[in-house]
């Protein structure tokens, strides 16, 4: 059988349109006992998505867990990238069994679900399974997720891979939404996150544009 190759995008690839972020549990309490990335990396890789997504106006869920009472607050990382957002809080380690995300998933009305936070075996795990099993198209950002343990981690990605969850990493993530730098409306923007949170590849791009004054777009 012969194929004929299109200059398209292959439909699995995500869009700035087509998918709810939803970024969970990023609080202090959480992170204490957080062993399997860094505090440093784990708050930078949530800036990274955070600022990315409302960059591109991708469709966000802020939640909590017992924030007042046992978790303390979200990462200012990304709270300051939604000024003024609404953060669910919840009692339920699912997010998916708190009515009121529920609600906000199905106002949204997006069939792709984008998921990071803490812990991945409990947090991230549960909200993952949830959405598959109701027919969700489900995403993990596996280093903007972690849990006490490299093996915890490891197999709670191993767990939602073989249930259908496709994984991506943060930085994957802000390209593929831009995917074209000819795409000038939002090239500054993905740079820019890039230049401040996107490591070494962040600091290529300082090098180049200072030195050269390159660009990705010519």
């Amino acid at each position: 059988m012969s194929v004929t190759a299109t200059p398209t995008p292959g439909a699995k690839l995500l869009t700035p349109s087509d998918h709810t972020l939803i970024m969970i549990d990023f609080q202090s309490q959480m992170s204490f006992a957080t062993k399997s990335i860094d505090a440093v990396n784990l708050r930078n890789n949530a800036a990274l998505i955070s600022n990315g997504a409302k960059g591109f106006g991708v469709s966000t869920i802020l939640t909590t867990v017992a924030e007042k009472s046992f978790s303390g607050p979200m990462f200012s990382e990304i709270t300051e990238a939604f000024p003024g957002q609404s953060l669910f809080d919840r009692t339920s380690m699912n997010t998916w069994e708190d009515a009121a995300v529920i609600g906000e998933v199905n106002r949204i009305g997006k069939s792709r679900i984008v998921l990071a936070g803490l812990w991945t075996g409990v947090c991230i795990v549960g909200p993952a399974l949830s959405a598959i099993d109701q027919g969700f198209e489900v995403f993990v950002i596996a280093d903007a997720c972690g849990d006490v343990s490299t093996e915890a981690h490891d197999r709670a990605m191993d767990r939602m891979v073989q249930a259908g969850a496709q994984p991506m990493t943060s930085l994957q993530y802000l390209l593929e939404l831009q995917r074209d730098w000819a795409r000038t409306e939002t090239y500054e923007m993905t740079t820019g996150v890039a230049k401040k949170f996107g490591g070494a590849y962040g600091l290529g791009i300082i090098y180049a544009k200072s030195m050269f004054g390159a660009s990705e777009s010519h």
